[in-house]
């Protein structure tokens, strides 16, 4: 059998301050142990100064039984700190965000098993385009061995690494919008490598747009190299403010897999939709024509609602 109750609570102060807070305990059959759970987050958020800190336990017999549970038996804390001021001498800019922040989770035992130091620097330009330049002071223990890829493992210890990244991000305004990214550092043991594009933007016509994405990650560790690559595109098409056509293809290295996503959507009156979804997945490397393509799965769904009114 399974019994869980809780409490949770919410308070405003002002417009910038609020608190919020859960408490909850859970019994279970067959499990011993710390049997609760609880948070609590402190927001204070005015446009110049900002500040924010929260603490997240969850014992190691806290089981709701409802829901999704990532993890048990930790307990993460974290704190952050802003400073944003607006420049009047500089007509380009319209803001400046320095931030720094802290996160740290804890097994049951008050054992560190993860810590990240994030120091960032940000610029909002007046066309509404932000520059990003971010780092990063990473510790993370291993207690089992850890492959982030095939044939590659990770041995068990602590690790102390870094890295700093670089973004650009083009506003919404933008025919072509988007963020463009540079990861450079370290990775455990060894060095990483990346570049990433996303929410991409491109404006075609005023019904058609394509939204690319790209990520490519180059990993070396003392036990193997390896190179992560993920390309993807998205078509949306507006027949008109109520029916509309996209289409998401995506390949990915790490698994070798081609996917394929097409849906169609019809509001055929106020609340009642109709649905065409083919989605589609195969083994392959579309960019090697030696690879031959082995279907994994495929879907073919057809959905139809209807809003009745009383």
């Amino acid at each position: 059998t399974n019994q869980g109750y809780g409490v949770d609570a919410a308070f405003g102060f002002y417009q910038n301050v609020s608190l919020t807070g859960y408490y909850a305990q859970t019994q279970t059959t067959g499990l011993t142990g710390d049997h609760e759970s609880f948070q609590g987050k402190f927001d204070w958020a005015p446009d110049r100064y900002g500040a924010s800190a929260s603490i997240l336990k969850v014992g190691k017999a806290f089981n709701p039984e409802v829901g999704f549970l990532r993890r048990t038996d930790f307990t993460r804390s974290f704190a952050s700190g802003r400073f944003s001021p607006r420049p009047r001498n500089l007509r380009a800019v319209r803001k400046f965000s320095f931030d720094g922040s802290i996160e740290y989770f804890e097994n049951g035992a008050g054992q560190v098993e993860s810590r990240q130091q994030t120091g960032r620097f940000n610029t909002e330009f007046d066309n509404s385009d932000t520059l990003t330049v971010e780092g990063n002071i990473n510790y993370d223990l291993l207690t089992v061995p850890f492959s982030p890829s095939t044939g590659v493992i990770i041995p068990t210890g602590g690790y102390h690494y870094n890295d700093v990244s670089l973004s650009y991000n083009m506003g919404q305004q933008r025919r072509l919008s988007g963020n463009i990214g540079v990861q450079l550092g370290e990775y455990y043991s060894g060095t990483i490598r990346g570049v990433t594009l996303s929410q991409g933007r491109l404006s075609i016509l005023k019904q058609l747009s394509v939204e690319p994405r790209v990520t490519y990650n180059h990993v070396d560790l003392p036990t193997g190299s390896f190179t992560t690559r993920q390309f993807g595109a998205r078509t949306d098409y507006g027949f008109s403010p109520r029916m509309f056509a996209s289409a998401l293809l995506q390949y990915s290295s790490s698994d070798k897999t081609f996917s394929s996503n097409v849906r169609f959507r019809w509001e055929y009156r106020p609340g009642s939709e109709f649905f065409v979804v083919w989605t589609d997945e195969q083994n392959t490397n579309p960019l090697d024509p030696r690879e031959s393509m082995t279907l994994r799965n495929r879907a073919f769904v057809v959905k139809m609602t209807r809003l009745f009114r009383f």
